[in-house]
Parts: structure tokens; sequence; C-alpha cells
């Protein structure tokens, strides 16, 4: 009998049934007459947001995960994996739930930002990378959504419709390689369904997760995911949240009256016991080891940077910095966007805007701000810096929660205007209203629309008046969307600079569709309405006075998150005729892309270059100004192809018919359905520039190794990114063009040359046949350059 079996042993069947739902939000119940504390889990998977979604307990911004791939640097993404795995451990945090590993399926995907790529080679690697950072340092990864999760409408119950041949070959891949390869101490099961069957009562739960690639982790359920006891008979483990679920005393008299064989929960508290091993929560074991601390602030600037993609450069970049009149435009320029909407949010202690980048790398230069177009859709949260809160008389927000008849039940002084209550101790479940106060000491004069952002019924008292009373209606049915990313009521209020006026919220917490003990609510300010050519024509005038104009162009958390998919790939509002207006005065100019995913980019040829940065995380602004004046490499290359237009996307539909999305495609997405189609995006998958110029010469194969001469032809350091790719032209089963099957990264200096080798895994020459891999006799073509299509060796690989 193993320690676990006998600590088994000791507990009742409803104690074992009892460790299967969770607790409460975030955690899972202890049972200390066995030495097991409760496991807490945690939202990342670009930080570690820890038990309580509040601006008093911040935490470090990482990029987003299109920014980490695209650096395609696997030993990065372990850096990376460490550095969360530090901040878990000073939360307190066992488990993160993290890396998504989905696929870019489509570009309109909601999530499309917090996974890693259209390639799920590319994707397994880094991801792998990213398990084995977290891992090593003692806290538990959770890849997911397993699987087929790739599109947020009707994500709850609609069925991914998909083949065998591309669940393996695509969408299994990157788990296989986080579960087979870097032994991923959880997995979580999705909503959907895929091909009927629900992802929690699946058998992929079985097959191939645990039989085929020995995974020996804890299967843990996408919040409300499970929905019924089949999930029990099938290998789903844990249910979360807690405490209550489908299982319960459902399942205890399911194993009583032997529908249910108590073997069946054995297994999973067996598996839960073996995790509290691993991340310290139990009696009797080692603890992990302290992680191996590196600077988190000086990672994320680092990281901004190598993910950074330059997508075009007439050789204006890297700037001098001798600089002396710079004009900075654009909404995103002086309010980041660090990372996309939903459970992904973090609340970082501070951000670093290319404004502020910009203006602690040129002290000496004169830089101006333009607004130019605005971004920001419904309510923002109002700066700390402007509000009062009545009871301290300190900076901040007063909340109170009061019963039916105005007592007060709970109170707490925050400082932000931004709340998301998910579990806790707030009385959500017993309040009838929720009261939001501060003082608001505008910055500017004139009309300001100010009002709450939550889906429900609330009131707005402006100086004790009421001036609004409103039911702001969700959009759909997702609740994820309507509690993080919530519609918005407003009113307009007349403001004068430097005076104070007094703003109230009342919200009704039973008017809202959210889940039980769950809260989305934002007390702030609407866009001004600002005539939009008015502020792209002040924005013209700033460019034309300066030496070079800096636009930064981007989206926000109204446009990516989750919850939701997106419709189109324009960026909102007047910003493509702000960059066009400003490339037509004549200043040479830069724009950068602030967005999680591809946008259309309709004025590409007109400027003199541009960046994508992402969502680059909180030192966004530090990492830009180094990329832009040349103190780093933009170390980026693209992980998912970037469209010209909408209509060129060969592989777009996002949305259910009936309850199923099919992927008719089948293996072919991202590049792939680029390549069958014949088209040519606007910038495809893998392409990127650094400063400095390559040749790629001398393709040797050796067995499945190959070869190549790197050589650095320009006068400064950089880095290149050598990718293999297969083809078959003859093969007797349908295939790709091409696929990736390896990569490496390349760092030298100027004028010289590696010789670089590159190993192709046996993996990448296999396609699925019913039954298992198959293996194709005889040459494959191998071809080796720098993007999908700019691929200058080619060779014969047997």
């Amino acid at each position: 009998m193993t320690d676990f079996e006998h600590l088994l042993s000791r507990l009742s069947l409803d104690e074992k049934v009892r460790l299967l739902t969770g607790r409460d939000f975030w955690s899972t119940w202890p049972e200390p007459k066995i030495g097991l504390r409760r496991i807490l889990v945690s939202d990342g998977p670009s930080g570690v947001r820890g038990e309580v979604w509040d601006e008093r307990s911040p935490s470090l911004n990482l990029p987003s995960a299109t920014a980490l791939s695209s650096s395609w640097d696997p030993a990065l993404a372990r850096r990376y994996g460490a550095v969360a795995a530090a901040e878990a451990r000073r939360k307190g945090v066992d488990v993160v739930l993290g890396p998504t590993i989905n696929l870019h399926r489509s570009p309109l995907g909601g999530r499309h930002f917090e996974a890693f790529s259209e390639d799920p080679v590319l994707t397994g690697d880094l991801a792998a990378a990213y398990v084995r950072g977290l891992q090593d340092n003692g806290v538990g990864a959770t890849p997911k959504h397993y699987v087929a999760n790739d599109y947020e409408t009707e994500r709850f119950t609609a069925s991914s419709e998909v083949s065998e041949r591309a669940l393996r070959e695509l969408y299994l891949l990157p788990f296989e390689r986080v579960v087979a390869d870097a032994g991923a101490w959880l997995v979580m099961s999705s909503y959907n369904g895929i091909n009927g069957v629900t992802a929690t009562e699946h058998e992929l739960l079985e097959t191939p997760l645990n039989s085929e690639w020995g995974f020996d982790g804890v299967v843990i359920s996408d919040w409300t995911a499970v929905r019924s006891l089949a999930a029990a008979e099938a290998s789903q483990d844990l249910v979360m949240p807690g405490p209550r679920g489908p299982w319960g005393e459902a399942l205890v008299a399911a194993v009583r009256d032997g529908r249910i064989p108590e073997a069946v929960v054995d297994r999973k508290v067996l598996r839960l016991l073996r995790l509290a091993a691993r991340v310290g929560a139990l009696d009797g074991v080692e603890p992990p080891a302290a992680p191996v601390a590196e600077d988190g602030v000086a990672f994320a600037r680092e990281a901004a940077a190598a993910g950074t993609v330059l997508l075009s450069n007439n050789g204006l970049l890297p700037l001098p910095p001798s600089l002396r009149r710079v004009a900075v435009i654009g909404h995103n320029a002086r309010d980041a966007r660090t990372q996309g909407g939903g459970s992904a949010t973090v609340l970082p202690e501070e951000v670093v805007s290319l404004w502020d980048g910009l203006r602690a790398a040129l002290p000496d230069a004169e830089l101006t701000y333009s607004l130019g177009a605005v971004v920001q859709q419904g309510i923002a949260a109002l700066p700390l810096a402007q509000i009062t809160n009545p009871a301290t008389g300190g900076p901040g927000l007063l909340v109170r929660f009061l019963d039916e008849d105005g007592r007060e039940l709970f109170r707490e002084d925050r400082l932000a205007t931004a709340l998301v209550y998910l579990g806790g101790d707030v009385p959500l479940d017993t309040a009838a209203t929720v009261e939001l106060s501060c003082a608001w000491t505008s910055d500017t004069t004139g009309t300001a629309r100010v009002g709450f952002a939550a889906a429900g019924r609330g009131r707005v008292f402006v100086d004790g008046e009421l001036r609004l009373e409103a039911e702001a209606k969700a959009v759909g049915t997702d609740l994820g969307a309507s509690l993080l990313s919530p519609p918005s009521e407003s009113v307009p209020v007349t403001v004068t600079a430097g005076v104070p006026i007094e703003l109230r919220v009342e919200f009704d917490l039973a008017s809202g569709p959210g889940l039980s003990g769950t809260l989305g609510i934002t007390l702030g300010r609407e866009p001004d309405d600002a005539d939009p050519a008015d502020l792209i024509a002040a924005a013209a005038r700033a460019a034309a006075d300066a030496e070079v104009a800096v636009v930064v162009v981007g989206t926000n958390s109204a446009v990516e998150s989750e919850g939701f998919d997106r419709t189109d790939l324009n960026l909102p509002g007047r910003q493509d005729d702000l960059v066009r207006a400003v490339a037509a005065t004549g200043t040479p100019t830069v724009v950068v892309v602030n967005s999680g995913a591809p946008v259309l980019l309709p004025w590409a040829d007109d400027v003199a270059a541009m960046l994508v940065s992402w969502f680059g995380g909180q030192e966004t602004g530090h990492a830009l100004a180094d990329v832009l004046l040349g103190a780093v490499e933009p170390g980026g290359r693209l992980p998912t192809t970037w469209p010209r237009a909408l209509e060129d996307v060969p592989v777009l539909d996002v949305t259910p018919v009936d309850g199923v999305l099919r992927y008719a495609e089948d293996i072919h997405i991202g590049y792939r359905a680029w390549l069958k189609a014949g088209r040519t995006p606007a910038f495809p998958f893998g392409a990127g520039l650094g400063y400095t110029s390559w040749t790629l010469s001398d393709l040797r194969v050796d067995g499945t190794d190959v070869r190549v001469s790197v050589r650095n032809d320009g006068d400064r350091a950089g880095k290149q990114v050598v990718q293999v790719y297969l083809s078959r032209p003859d093969s007797a089963v349908d295939r790709p063009v091409r696929w990736l099957a390896a990569h490496t990264s390349v760092h030298i200096g100027p004028g010289e040359t590696a010789e670089v080798t590159i190993p192709v895994p046996r993996r990448a020459f296999a396609d699925w046949q019913p039954g298992g891999w198959h293996y194709e006799t005889g040459a494959f073509q191998v071809h080796v350059g720098t993007s999908a299509v700019d691929l200058p060796l080619t060779a014969t690989m047997s």
C-alpha cells in the first residue's frame, strides 16, 4: 500500500467525495485528519492574480501569450514560468490556471491574445517550457482548455465537430507535449462538447490523456463546466468552483447503490493527494524549494521586447537618441493596453505606457502628446489621483453592501473604481444593494459622461441628486462576459477642472444575471463627445511640427476578451483615419500596434515603420522605447498570420449553427489554410525583421537533423529565428502544402557565422490514421528559412 493509499483508507466515502468539489471559488477542501490543507488555485496565465481580484494586492503583469510566443524562444518561456511561479509562491498560490494552449483557428477568436499560436508545434514547444518553469519551482501548471475550445460564442453549450485526425495532429498535440514531455500536474477540461459529448464527460479525458500520455495528475473543470453525475463516471477529477456542485450527495448515493464503483472515486482522490504532495499541501511531504528568484519587473521588460515584432522598416528604425522633437499620438500611447479582458486579468501596481517610456528615454527631447482617436468603449475607471473616499478623506472609493432595509452589512475602502468580486467574504448572496461613492475632481472643464458598468439595474447620483436610473442589459448569454466586460449606462454632467463633485452609484444585486457570489461593477466615465475630426486634425498638426511621429493604435478589453468573439478585424474608432492623416504630413511615421491578435492595417504602405507590441504587460512602455531607440533588438516573429482583408481569411467561422461549430477545414488552419487557398496575407506566419541582415546557407540533412549556416551580415548583434518546414507533394494522404517541423533562435554578433543543428522530431513526419500514427515511407522535402513563405533553402530527407 502506498502512502497515498494509506491516507485514502482513513477517509469515509462522504469525506472522499467532498474532496472532489471545491470548497469555494478558488480552493479545495482541507482534511486535517490526514494532514491535507487546502490547495489554492489562481487565474493566470500572464501573471498570478491570487485569491482576490483587488488592486490592494497587486500582481506582476507579464506580456500576453501572443507576445511570449512571438519570441519563438522556449528558454524565455521557461523563465516566464519561473517568474510566474515566484509570483504564485509570494501570494500563497499552489496552482496557476494556465497556460492556455488552444489554437488560433480563426483570428476572430475572443481569447486569441491568451493562447500562443495557430501552429501546434510552436504552441507545444513554448507551453511545455512554460510548464517546466512553473513546476520546477513547486507550482502546479494547468494547461487549458481541453479541447477544441477555440472560440467563445456559445462556449458553454456548443459542440466542436472535428475529425479525429485534426484532433490528434492539431488540437491535442500541444496537450500531449505539456503532459508527455513536461509532466503537467493538472489539465483543465473545457465547457464545450467535442463531437456531441461534453468535454467533462468525454472519453478523451481517459484516452489519450491517461492511457497513452501517462497523465497522473488532476483533471480540474473549467468553472461550472461539470453539469452532471456523468462526469464522475468519466476521468474528470475535480469540480470547480464549490461548495455546491452536481456531485456531492448524488455521487455518494450512486456509489452506495452500485451505479458507480467506489474505485472510481478512489482514483480521483489519489490523484488529488498526489497533487497535494507535489505542491506541499500534505503533511510529511517535503515542501517545494523556494523558486529561483529573478527580478520580475526587469524580466517583463525583457520579455516584452523579445516578443515585439518589427513588420516593416524603411530604415527609420532604430531612432537616433539625438532626436529633439517627437510627436506621440494615440489613445493607447498614453493608456496602454497591457492585457486582454476576462479571467486572465491581473492588477499591476504600475503600468508604463509608451508615453511614459519615451519621456524617460528621451529626457532632453521635446515630446508632445495627442489623443488622435478615441479607442475606449463604455465606462472606464476613474484615476486614483482624482477620487477621494468620503469616509477616510484619502484617495479612493467607499464601497458598502446594504440589506433590503438599507442597513450596512459590509464596507471596504478601495483604491480603484473598477471592482470584481469572485467569492470571498463579501455578502453578495445576502445583500440587496451595493453602493459606490467618492468625490471626483476632473482635470478638465466641460461635459463628462459618468455612470456605471454592470449587467443590471443601477442609479447614479451627482452631488446628492438622482441623475440616472437605468438597467444595463447584458449582450448575449455568456456569464463571463456579463461579469468581466459588462454593459454601461451614463449621464452627461458638467464639470470644472479642480472642482470636486460627489458621485454615488447604487446597484441592485438581484437584477444581475451573474453566477452566485460574483459581481463586476465599475463607477467611471465614458469617452467625451469630442469631434473625431478635430482630434485627428490636432494630431496631424503635432506630427507636422515634429521630426518623427510615433502613433500607437490598438484594441482594448471591449474588443478582445473572454466571453465573446470578434465580428471583424478593424481597429476601433477612427484610428485608421488617424494614421493616414499623420502619414500625409510627410513626417516620418512609426506605428505601434497594441493588440493581442491580428488587426487590419490598410495604411501599411504609407508609414515608415510598423511594430506589433501585442499586449505587452506592465513594462510595455519601457520595452518599446528600448526597441524604438535600438537599445535592444525587436526579437519577435509572428506566431499567427496577419491578413490584408477579412474576406481573405480562409478559416474564419466562430459562430455555431444549431449548437454546432464544424471544423470543416480539418487539418488546414492558419498558414496551412492560406497556403492551400493560394492566398497572400499582409504578413505571413513566422515573419519579422530585426536591425541587421542575415544569410542562411549550406543546408545539410543528416538523418533527421537539419544543419545550416547562419551569418549576421550587419554591423550590430542580432537575433534570427531559423524555421524548418516539411512537405510531401506526392503524399498518398491529404497533407498541408507544408508544415512547421522545428525551429531555433540564433543570437550572434556582427559578421559572425553560426553553424546550427536543428533536430526534426519523428512525429513531424506522421499522419493520424484510424487506430494510430502512420509513417509514410519515402522522401520528404525540407524547407529552411525565416517564415512560412520565405524559405530559400531546400533539401530531401528520407
